[in-house]
């Protein structure tokens, strides 16, 4: 899809963080502290899988380790300061980025766009059982609203 390539385009400068960080730090933020094995379970992935990831997190200092807040045994892991800065930073990216494409396009054709994307993820997530937690945002007098609804 055109939308992919012009993700990649932006890693093939060398900006930005990998696509698996922002998510992670996406759910964690929206989320709250979650555990490795709530994260494999978000996306479906193995655990070996998900403490990869997230040992970069750790290392970049995007993500720290905590103590159940709720008095569970397992440790969870929490965005950071930095990492939300990390994360607003590269999002704005994003946003600019789409709000390039999308100069030419008025509100009307935005709010379409924003509509029938929200519309496809959703029956996306039917399909597969698992709805993704989001901010609600009506947001799309520039692409930041519709890149993260």
């Amino acid at each position: 899809m055109l939308i992919a390539r012009h993700h990649v385009m932006g890693k093939r400068r060398g900006d930005g963080m990998e696509r698996s960080a922002y998510l992670l730090l996406t759910r964690l933020e929206v989320e709250g502290p979650m555990t490795i094995g709530a994260l494999a379970e978000a996306f479906r992935l193995d655990t070996s899988t998900v403490n990869r990831q997230v040992a970069a997190l750790l290392r970049a200092g995007d993500a720290e380790r905590i103590a159940d807040p709720d008095g569970g045994l397992a440790r969870k892991l929490r965005i950071t300061e930095a990492g939300t800065e990390h994360l607003a930073t590269e999002r704005a990216g994003h946003c600019r980025g789409l709000d390039r494409v999308l100069a030419s396009w008025n509100e009307g054709e935005r709010r379409e766009l924003f509509d029938v994307l929200t519309r496809f993820n959703r029956a996306v997530e039917s399909t597969e059982g698992r709805e993704w937690p989001r901010r609600e945002t009506g947001d799309v007098a520039h692409t930041g609203g519709a890149a993260r609804g």
